[in-house]
């Protein structure tokens, strides 16, 4: 089940939200939702999920309670430990395993995956349990003395399957005495549909068009086409998981937690370090902290910070999936960073702030190429044709049949919203409006009404409506 989908907006969150408010707003409601939630999809592995959270409460009580520190540093090995390795298990080891068929000239697909789905949402809840757990050790926070409050935190459906990854001790307070104003439930509302809309109106209609031009052939793909299908998915894959945080924020907002952003505007980014102040910010700042500064950070050698961005990136990389792609994705956003940090972040200040701005985006897209193909083949492939050293046409192939008025509609609202300009613009005339002509209040709340009767007709029509990171 995802929040873009008719069962969730008409029939399980309007249940969720009568029995939440009807049973005095009490967390063992918001607990068997959520539970709930993940059993749609994953009935089986919903074990697996509460066998988890089961063992790291324990681990937490164990890291709290111990004085000496070589002990305490052994739980904590332990439950990182045990925690990884039900990922790796998983999420892994299928890659894995056929690369090492590869390597000892085995036909591939000889050694499959030791299990036959991915678990939905693991990645994102094991980083949730990791954070956890090396917070209690660090004394940041005490260990949760309630398991109830600890399954709810890591099973708490807004934020289950694809984040944002909220921090235990972001949110510790609230998880005990959540807050409830008519403000935060409003402005719950309105995040939550905006986000919907973004998803919905913006992410789905561009999604087809991508999905039809990367499914094409290498002998029938042109460099004119190819670039239009990674413009489009540079969209789609924002307005895709970025609706879907600020859903997840929305609907947190609801039930009395503050989520945190995970997006800032990533596409008016200047350089790559900036692009990822922007971009999945809680993901960036848990490798900050949980990896990179362990790592030595940037106080070591010049050799050593090197060292330690490529091996956060490869690891993000390799974080997303299996596979290849995400691999040489995590490295080249690695090398770039390296590169900026080596001596072209300050020639970059020197240059005019378009030029800045399209060396960022160009890196950006071809990154997403990788991000996108199937196969490390194939993405190797279209980043050929992008460069123009692709098939030779007697007629190029065009992008016009991919620009139907729905594509360029919603790209016209993705373009609309993409910068801080959008919302700055629109607040600054709601201020100014606002006085002289109350009405406008109005104005917003119909508009939002008109972004969810355009979703609800879009989903009912059978619109197509996939989510990119649902996979992860």
């Amino acid at each position: 089940m995802v929040f873009s989908s008719l069962v969730f907006l008409f029939y399980f969150l309007p249940l969720f939200l009568i029995f939440f408010y009807a049973f005095g707003r009490n967390k063992y409601v918001t607990l068997v939702f959520s539970l709930v939630f993940y059993a749609w999809g994953e009935p089986l592995y919903i074990f697996l999920l509460l066998s988890s959270i089961a063992l790291n409460y324990r681990l937490g009580l164990f890291l709290d309670k111990k004085d000496e520190a070589g002990a305490r540093k052994a739980w904590l090995s332990i439950g990182i430990a045990i925690n990884l390795g039900l990922l790796i298990l998983f999420k892994y080891s299928g890659f894995i395993l056929g690369n090492i068929a590869t390597l000892a000239g085995k036909p591939a697909g000889t050694w499959q995956s030791v299990v036959p789905d991915l678990p939905l949402g693991i990645s994102f809840y094991t980083f949730h349990i990791i954070s956890y757990l090396i917070d209690v050790y660090r004394r940041d926070v005490p260990a949760e003395r309630s398991l109830r409050d600890l399954t709810l935190y890591i099973s708490m459906f807004p934020q289950l399957v694809a984040g944002p990854i909220v921090r235990y001790k972001f949110i510790a307070t609230e998880l005990h005495q959540p807050v409830f104003t008519t403000q935060r439930i409003a402005a719950g509302v309105r995040v939550f549909v905006i986000g919907l809309g973004q998803k919905v109106l913006i992410a789905n209609t561009i999604a087809a068009s991508t999905d039809a031009i990367f499914a094409l052939p290498p002998d029938q793909l042109s460099a004119s086409v190819a670039w239009t299908g990674i413009a489009f998915y540079t969209l789609q894959i924002y307005y895709d998981f970025g609706g879907y945080s600020l859903m997840a924020i929305g609907l947190a907002l609801l039930i009395g937690f503050t989520f945190p952003l995970n997006f800032n505007y990533p596409y008016t980014a200047l350089s790559m370090t900036d692009f990822w102040r922007r971009w999945h910010m809680s993901l960036s700042s848990w490798f900050r902290d949980y990896l990179y500064i362990p790592l030595g950070g940037n106080r070591g050698s010049t050799f050593q910070t090197y060292r330690n961005l490529l091996v956060v990136f490869l690891l993000c990389g390799i974080w997303h999936g299996a596979s290849w792609n995400f691999v040489f994705w995590g490295v080249l956003h690695g090398l770039m960073l390296v590169i900026e940090r080596a001596g072209w972040g300050a020639q970059l200040l020197r240059l005019p702030m378009i030029l800045r701005w399209s060396y960022t985006m160009l890196v950006v897209m071809v990154a997403w190429v990788f991000f996108r193909a199937d196969t490390l083949p194939q993405a190797l492939a279209y980043l050929k044709t992008m460069a123009g050293l692709g098939t030779t046409f007697p007629i190029a192939p065009s992008p016009w049949p991919y620009l139907g008025t729905d594509v360029l509609t919603a790209i016209g609202f993705a373009l609309a919203a993409m910068g801080p300009w959008g919302q700055a613009a629109l607040d600054r005339t709601v201020v100014a409006f606002r006085a002289a002509w109350p009405i406008v209040d109005g104005v917003r709340l119909a508009g939002l009404v008109a972004i969810f009767c355009l979703v609800t007709l879009s989903l009912a029509g059978g619109a197509y409506n996939p989510f990119i990171y649902f996979r992860f």
